[in-house]
């Protein structure tokens, strides 16, 4: 009975979550197009099947993943053994983006584009990578308590110079790649294993030194892939892009075979993770899983959840926004393409799943102090206004080098005066943001311009969402910070 009671406070939440996406859409739809959609049904079905998702997964998340990551973390602090750690952080890192679905479709559209110079599997194979050793590192910070904001403020320097000497074909998918590897599931897990390894060690501070390693993960690849594309593109011939066409001549099974290879997809997706987290548990530490039943159910909800979730967007939103988003550009008035923007960006962070599981665990490290309420809020008002300003550097046909350095060197200035407690968190809700919800209906947008306006290129204009997606939430959190800092000091009364 405790779990149908909790599913069901877990599902009438999900479903809060989700209202202002169908606000968004039914708005478009009904005043700015004119048009009830036809597949209205399908919608309502796929938004109930999405709330299901959410509420299966955020359920599956508290049985399974986060006691684990904490139990795993905590039982290596004891040991004392900094190796053990890091090849476990880096296992976890490797293993949770290798087989990530929005980077997979990434690489995927990445070498579609550029015609085969960008290979997928290199390119994901550099982000996990990337992802592991900089999990590793985030580790190392956390054992010897060094501050999260000077790896910040250097590593986002060096992306600002490797972004100036990178070819403009790679910097957008650069930027998307840094961003798409965190999802519903690796933000979690990695936050889990921040926070337990920083409470298990004496002096440390949950919410200061546990939180950063989600920001790590979205830093260094964006570096990697940029050094990548330098190499790339260093051959005189030009980059030939092409149409992207992703379903013609694909014949994808429908019916109960689709389902049920979805359902396979889904389970090698999250396989990896399984994996990593039973090998360090039973061979490195050879101890038995602390209720094993317990942890087996809440896997299989977080995959059903999953599994839900991603089928139930496919219903209903992807198909309608996808759709807008298209009748949009279509139009000469680009107002109406900005105003989509700034409010499918607020809703769809609103309902991001990672986003509220991460807002629990700050909640819980703060004691209470923070509000994930509010942080939820200040992330999407910065998603929103960073998909505005992408959009806008779209349909101008700027460089996206200036819009992308002027924004870390925004970010590195609040970083320099925020209060420390604020920062790691702040940088980690960069992260959240792109993952199953906002990735493909961003993406498609980025896509939808570029190809859409004279003179745009799919692969230099249609990348890069993403990135701003990822830079604003860290502007607004930390600005928020900043804010309240200043208004609850005691002003000095004037003589």
């Amino acid at each position: 009975m405790f779990y149908v009671r909790a599913f069901n406070h877990s599902l009438l939440h999900a479903l809060k979550n989700l209202l202002p996406i169908v606000i968004v859409v039914a708005f478009f739809q009904i005043a700015i197009l004119q048009q009830v959609p036809e597949n209205l049904f399908s919608m309502v079905a796929g938004l109930f099947v999405v709330a299901i998702g959410v509420a299966l997964f955020l359920q599956g998340l508290e049985l399974s993943i986060f006691p684990l990551g904490k139990s795993l973390s905590n039982q290596f602090a004891r040991r004392g053994s900094l190796v053990i750690l890091l090849a476990f952080g880096f296992a976890m890192g490797f293993s949770a983006v290798i087989a990530e679905p929005a980077l997979i479709a990434v690489a995927e559209q990445a070498q579609t584009i550029s015609g085969g110079r960008i290979d997928s599997l290199t390119l994901r194979v550099l982000v996990a990578l990337s992802v592991g050793c900089v999990v590793a590192l985030g580790v190392f910070r956390t054992i010897f308590g060094y501050p999260i904001h000077w790896f910040m403020i250097v590593g986002y320097i060096i992306v600002v110079i490797v972004t100036w000497f990178a070819p403009e074909e790679i910097v957008g998918l650069a930027y998307d790649s840094g961003g798409v590897t965190t999802n519903v599931v690796t933000v979690p897990l990695i936050a889990a294993l921040g926070i337990g390894l920083a409470a298990s060690i004496r002096g440390r501070n949950p919410l200061i030194d546990g939180f950063g390693l989600v920001a790590l993960a979205v830093m260094v690849p964006m570096v990697t892939v940029q050094v990548y594309g330098m190499l790339v593109y260093s051959g005189s011939a030009e980059a030939e892009g092409v149409p992207l066409s992703p379903d013609v001549g694909e014949t994808k099974p429908s019916g109960v075979v689709g389902a049920l290879l979805d359902l396979v997809t889904m389970i090698r997706d999250v396989l990896p993770i399984i994996i990593t987290v039973l090998f360090f548990q039973y061979l490195v530490l050879r101890r038995k899983l602390p209720n094993p039943r317990k942890v087996i159910f809440g896997f299989t909800l977080v995959i059903l959840g999953l599994y839900a979730f991603v089928i139930g967007l496919k219903m209903g939103l992807f198909p309608i926004g996808t759709s807008m988003a298209e009748q949009l550009t279509a139009r000469d008035n680009y107002l109406y393409v900005y105003l989509f923007a700034l409010m499918i960006g607020f809703a769809t962070t609103m309902a991001e799943p990672a986003l509220i599981a991460i807002g629990r665990q700050a909640e819980e490290a703060a004691g209470g102090t923070l509000n994930g309420n509010v942080i939820r809020i200040l992330v999407a008002v910065g998603v929103a206004v960073g998909i505005t300003i992408g959009v806008h550097r779209i349909i101008t046909g700027d460089s996206i080098h200036y819009y992308i350095m002027g924004g870390y060197i925004l970010v590195v200035g609040l970083t320099l005066i925020a209060p420390r407690y604020i920062i790691a968190l702040a940088y980690d809700l960069g992260g959240v943001t792109t993952s199953e919800v906002t990735v493909p209906l961003v993406t498609a947008l980025g896509i939808g311009l570029a190809s859409s306006i004279d003179g745009r290129s799919i692969l230099i204009d249609g990348f890069g969402l993403i990135a701003f997606a990822s830079i604003f939430p860290i502007v607004t959190v930390m600005a928020y910070a900043i804010a309240s800092q200043y208004l609850a000091e005691p002003r000095k009364e004037t003589p």
